[in-house]
């Protein structure tokens, strides 16, 4: 006879709320460029760092990355990324079709 256990928890799919910090990479565009905006106007780039928790190297890649966009701007590269990456996704999916029917064409029969 079996001994009953006490069944055991999952952790993984029991909800984690916790706030997001800009170290994690959760920041959306908007406040990304309300960072880049706030160092436009005059703002000092290591007191922004340590006012948002961020390092000068984060802020100089999304300054490279974001400079001079607005919101909309950045929206509308959000949604070309993603186009980009489902294009790419089916172009890597008939390259596969085509060598698997090249290999197959070859085999001696």
């Amino acid at each position: 006879m079996l001994a009953a256990f006490p069944p055991t928890t999952n952790r993984s799919t029991e909800p984690v709320s916790r706030v997001r910090t800009l170290t994690e990479g959760h920041r959306i565009q908007k406040q990304i460029i309300g960072v880049l905006k706030e160092s436009e106007a005059g703002a000092k780039v290591d007191e922004l760092c340590r006012r948002h928790g961020i390092s000068p190297a984060t802020f100089y890649l999304w300054r490279k990355k974001y400079g001079g966009m607005e919101a909309s701007d950045a929206k509308r590269l959000r949604e070309l990324e993603a186009e980009n990456a489902k294009l790419k996704k089916i172009v890597a999916d008939q390259v596969l079709d085509t060598t698997a029917m090249k290999e197959l064409l070859a085999k001696n029969w």
